[in-house]
């Protein structure tokens, strides 16, 4: 199979599917006040072709933050796409259309895989479509785009996760996840007073949540939205860590990007040597697929953000090009299988 990216910075959807024929699946990447214009323009120039897309920027060599990207794949793939609506309240309503799709694209573990992009309450949404993909245990990689809105297969859908099914006809597919932070000191904190539908973490070990931050890391509450660049909160899943990023401040709580429960139990994590571990993150790759086709992934916007204010972004995207055709978008949450995760990078590589 083979990988297309095109973009234009001034929104432009001529100029960025220029030089694309015959895409077996399309996903667009669009800004705020051309997107629904995009997705009609782009079902208009390939009708009938599966695709998916968000608002949001989208990157190879350079990030484009605010005009038009397009990632197509061709030459040996079969794809179906679809939406799950209502996700805010009952998307198992619709989780037929995924089943009828997964039986009419095959596949497995080995071949195909599963690409997302969701308006919110993304951890409902994704045990619901992993209830479907664990059948064949195929993997998932996504993320949550801009104001609400989805598209899929020419139309625009809100309170929706836009997906598709994506299957290498000629070789394997894996999924990777890249978490850049460590545990710091040996803080470990039951959360409680927690908002679920609103991200809220109110306490921790029975102090509110607030305070318990600055007095550790010695902040202020205008420091806190930074700081979480640098030491997120943790939740252990198994062997995995769910970095969980704060997005405000809440009075004496704490409003984050991830949903926190009562009970939970949660760790303060510090930022690692990021450079090294983009290092390791290439090798593993290299060594699991010594031939790769395409290589597509999820960088999220705090992730961006630090690395553009360190002056490694663009390093860092000329560091994931020597893998060869590797593509992108940045996304508000990014998802690994079943798991919604924040500050983190997914991906997938196509043999």
């Amino acid at each position: 199979m083979k990988q297309f990216y095109g973009m234009s910075p001034h929104g432009n959807l001529e100029e960025a599917v220029q030089g694309l024929y015959n895409p077996q699946f399309i996903m667009l990447l669009s800004n705020t006040e051309q997107f629904e214009a995009h997705v009609q323009a782009l079902e208009r120039h390939f009708p009938g072709v599966p695709s998916i897309g968000c608002i949001g920027m989208s990157y190879q060599i350079d990030v484009v933050e605010h005009g038009v990207g397009v990632i197509a794949f061709f030459d040996g793939i079969s794809a179906a796409a679809n939406v799950l609506e209502q996700v805010s309240t009952m998307p198992v309503r619709y989780i037929h259309r995924l089943e009828q799709d997964m039986q009419a694209v095959g596949g497995n573990s080995r071949d195909t895989v599963c690409i997302d992009f969701c308006t919110g309450n993304d951890a409902c949404v994704l045990t619901t479509i992993n209830t479907v993909l664990r059948q064949r245990d195929i993997s998932l990689v996504g993320g949550t785009g801009d104001q609400g809105k989805v598209s899929a297969n020419g139309r625009v859908y809100e309170d929706a996760v836009a997906y598709a099914l994506v299957r290498n006809q000629h070789g394997r597919v894996k999924t990777y996840k890249e978490n850049i932070y460590h545990q710091l000191g040996n803080y470990r904190f039951i959360a409680s007073n927690t908002d679920r539908s609103n991200y809220i973490l109110g306490s921790l070990n029975g102090r509110p949540a607030k305070q318990v931050y600055e007095d550790i890391l010695h902040v202020t509450d205008e420091e806190i939205l930074t700081r979480t660049f640098q030491n997120p909160f943790g939740k252990i899943n198994g062997d995995d860590t769910c970095i969980i990023s704060i997005k405000e401040v809440h009075g004496n709580a704490l409003a984050c990007f991830r949903q926190v429960n009562d009970s939970d139990v949660l760790i303060l994590l510090e930022l690692g040597d990021y450079q090294a571990i983009t290092r390791d993150t290439i090798q593993q790759i290299c060594r699991d697929f010594p031939r790769r086709s395409a290589i597509f992934s999820v960088n999220c916007l705090f992730r961006y953000k630090l690395f553009s204010q360190r002056d490694y972004m663009q390093s860092y995207l000329r560091d994931m090009a020597s893998l060869g055709n590797h593509a992108g978008f940045v996304g508000y949450g990014e998802h690994y299988n079943n798991r919604f995760v924040n500050q983190s990078m997914t991906c997938v590589v196509f043999e």
